[in-house]
């Protein structure tokens, strides 16, 4: 599509949100008033524009609910957990392992790659975050390292090969008219040399905070306190009966053996139908499966400790946890909105176009026009396609950009005398990290939101250990390859 000045004004408006995050502060400002202006100047409209801005929201409102969603009913069984004293026996045997900081690091890298290379790490992330996390801040671990830890691992290291379903390095070879072995493989090398040297990153940078004993509840700062909640205060001053203790001693033990094992036959179950060839647990499905295993687990735990009374109280575990959710991940919407018109897959919701109208991607449009302008060498064409890579992910989801770095892949390989299955990782090493690992309004938003913090400031500590390690990688795939 020809671009217009409405393309111009987006660029301008991407970049001041890139410079604003750097300079660590909030982006929703401008991405309200980018969409406003955008629309505006596309249609000739300032109707459009008011539309536009409401259109925005409430389709990235709908993109984003399923994680809304399952963070709600997760936090939802965590608090019902708390009224049984069952979070504390949880993780006991997770303590057991993971003795200090250091360790807990190690596990919680290895565990979330696994299971993340196997289902994407939209399922994996309420497993781990739930069972894995709390027993890692107490053993020493703070919690935005443990956040960084299974973002770089999960959304980064795992997704952006995809070797197990390859449906990322799908996209990339069909785009480029080459073979989709070719390109796993070298997605997986460079996957693994991309989040090696990112978590060594993390890990050098952060040492001195992980605490090397494992007694570390005396030492918690606010952010690590602040994930274990409010809760334990309220349960300490609350006069219990000796009935509530009983039933606490008794539900408490059951609770905390039959989470854990309703979340081991899910994995087991999940592992199994890949195993045998089955399909049909990845992404969303995986996550829609585990959510509705939470809820009712919510509802047995709910009934056993309040009787009667779960009529109204599971009530207010929800209200809680759908208000945790959107107190600390409603500011992605208007930014998810914005980046959403660089797809030609939302312009027209968000534009209330015609389904006949042309649907501009004034994100993807900027990019193919300046794609005759890449120099035809190796090394300019490799960082070339990573830089589209990454700007393609701004978007929030990494494989919509991996058609677009596929097919210039096919154009840019025989000019720069490279292979294009080279570039096409390359470029998918970009989109997916891009997307995934280093943009607040991505899947990271759910690892923030589990681990209450901020998503904005856990994209932010991601942006040098992953921008420095693809930029190493994609070096080390031109010299190789």
């Amino acid at each position: 599509m020809e671009l217009t000045f409405a393309h111009w004004v987006y660029a301008i408006v991407t970049v001041s949100v890139i410079a604003t995050m750097l300079f660590r502060r909030g982006v929703v400002l401008p991405v309200i008033i980018g969409t406003f202006f955008v629309a505006v100047i596309y249609k000739g409209s300032l109707i459009a524009g008011f539309q536009a801005v409401f259109n925005a929201n409430l389709l990235a409102a709908k993109e984003l609910f399923s994680i809304f969603l399952i963070i709600s009913l997760m936090i939802a069984l965590l608090n019902s957990l708390k009224d049984l004293g069952a979070d504390k026996r949880l993780i006991g045997p997770i303590e057991k392992v993971m003795v200090n900081g250091h360790i807990s690091y190690l596990v919680l890298m290895v565990t979330t790659y696994v299971i993340s290379l196997f289902f994407w790490p939209t399922p994996a992330v309420p497993l781990i975050c739930a069972l894995l996390v709390p027993a890692a801040v107490r053993a020493g671990l703070p919690v935005m390292t443990a956040a960084m830890v299974i973002v770089i691992a999960g959304q980064g290291m795992a997704l952006s090969s995809d070797y197990i379903m390859q449906v990322a390095p799908m996209l990339s070879a069909k785009a480029a008219g080459i073979d989709k072995a070719m390109v796993a493989d070298k997605t997986l090398v460079l996957s693994v040399i991309t989040g090696v040297l990112a978590l060594t990153y993390v890990y050098v940078a952060h040492r001195k905070s992980i605490v090397k004993n494992g007694n570390h509840d005396s030492t918690l700062n606010p952010e690590d306190a602040a994930f274990f909640g409010v809760a334990n205060e309220l349960a300490a001053t609350a006069e219990e009966s000796a009935e509530i203790i009983q039933r606490k001693n008794t539900w408490g033990k059951v609770f905390a053996v039959l989470v854990p094992l309703s979340m081991l036959c899910v994995m087991i179950y999940m592992f199994s139908t890949k195993l045998t060839g089955g399909s049909g647990f990845e992404g969303t499905d995986g996550a829609a499966f585990i959510g509705g295993v939470a809820t009712l687990l919510l509802v047995l735990a709910t009934v056993a400790f309040n009787r009667i009374h779960a009529l109204d109280k599971i009530s207010e575990h929800l209200t809680e946890g759908f208000v945790f959710a959107f107190r600390a991940m409603a500011p992605v919407i208007p930014i998810a909105g914005f980046f959403f018109m660089g797809s030609s897959d939302f312009t027209g919701t968000i534009l209330s176009l015609d389904e006949s109208a042309a649907k501009p991607a004034f994100l993807f449009d900027m990019i193919q026009a300046g794609q005759a302008y890449i120099p035809e060498n190796a090394f300019i064409a490799g960082f070339g396609l990573l830089i589209v890579g990454l700007i393609t992910g701004l978007d929030g989801s990494g494989f919509s950009g991996l058609p677009l770095t596929g097919a210039l892949s096919g154009a840019l390989a025989s000019g720069s005398h490279i292979d294009p299955s080279t570039l096409a990782a390359i470029g998918q090493m970009g989109a997916i990290w891009g997307g995934g690992t280093i943009v607040a309004w991505s899947s990271l938003v759910a690892v923030a939101g589990f681990l209450q913090i901020s998503p904005l400031e856990l994209a932010r500590k991601n942006f040098i250990p992953v921008v420095s390690s693809l930029f190493i990688a994609t070096l080390i795939a031109i010299l190789i390859w």
